[in-house]
């Protein structure tokens, strides 16, 4: 397996088995931070809890063709292997999975990972395909570089709590560890698909953390939860969004709706909100207790 400023680079699975039985050998713990490549200081921040966690820390770089619809951005996600190992190297990981297609969806493959309820709302409405694509990947991932702690950022929430339950029903015994979300200076959330908007959709995109913390502080005060998310949506499309595709203020813990016309005094939220700004889509979210 080729290195590089001491990060080892594997593409097959066998390549990544190796090593991790030489990992085991010095008796290392490893933790692994999964991304999709076009890596930024987000993606970063997980190789460093990792290594808060564990002794060594690995990554893995593979656009994955499953969560993709026919009709969004695979062919155009942005891609930047040599750039991104060189950022995982000056980070302190110390291995790379990076696998063709064919590694992880070997000839014909017919086998997918389902987790249910969780993967069928919010995000699952609008992209029914996509936590299947997720749940399969991660799973293959785990399978092949078999981690002691895997860290996921809390900026895509839903999936974070979607790869936690898949991991306790299939009995990985892998911690799963999630890391706040990294932000540029004017709030807007690090995304590798920032780098699709164009000068005026980038200035207009800082409205969405503006938005979302403010309506969280409205939830947290006792405002009912649809007048606070329907002023929300009116803010976003005020502020040049094309469409809102959710504003939801849900139970922190399993997405589940209150249930209630305000927050429960004391309960744990997360407020949750997709929106779309020319031809990007936009996720961000925040936690919140209800005073």
């Amino acid at each position: 397996m080729p290195k590089r400023s001491g990060l080892v680079v594997a593409r097959t699975r066998g390549e990544a088995r190796e090593w991790h039985r030489a990992q085991r050998a010095l008796g290392k713990r490893i933790a692994f931070a999964p991304t999709m490549g076009a890596l930024h200081d987000g993606h970063l921040s997980l190789i460093k809890l990792g290594l808060e966690k564990a002794d060594v820390a690995a990554s893995s770089i593979f656009v994955n063709p499953t969560q993709f619809a026919a009709h969004e951005d695979l062919g155009t996600y942005p891609r930047a292997e040599e750039s991104d190992l060189e950022k995982l190297a000056a980070a302190g990981c110390s291995f790379c999975y990076c696998p063709s297609p064919i590694e992880m969806y070997p000839p014909g493959d017919s086998t997918r990972v389902k987790v249910k309820d969780l993967s069928h709302i919010l995000e699952g409405e609008v992209r029914p395909h996509f936590f299947e694509g997720v749940a399969s990947v991660v799973s293959r991932l785990f399978l092949h570089v078999a981690p002691d702690v895997a860290v996921f950022g809390e900026k895509d929430f839903q999936q974070l709590l979607v790869i936690k339950r898949m991991t306790q029903d299939l009995g990985f015994g892998i911690e799963i560890v999630g890391a706040p979300t990294r932000r540029e200076a004017d709030g807007l959330a690090m995304s590798s698909r920032n780098a699709y908007l164009n000068t005026d959709e980038r200035a207009q995109a800082v409205a969405v953390s503006r938005v979302m913390f403010a309506t969280a502080a409205k939830l947290e005060a006792g405002e009912p939860i649809r007048a606070a998310t329907d002023a929300a949506t009116a803010e976003l499309l005020a502020a040049g969004f094309a469409s809102v595709d959710y504003v939801e203020a849900r139970r922190a813990d399993t997405l589940a709706p209150f249930g209630a016309e305000t927050c429960p005094v004391g309960a744990t939220g997360r407020l949750l909100l997709a929106a779309r700004l020319g031809k990007t889509r936009l996720i961000d979210n925040v936690g919140f207790v209800r005073r």
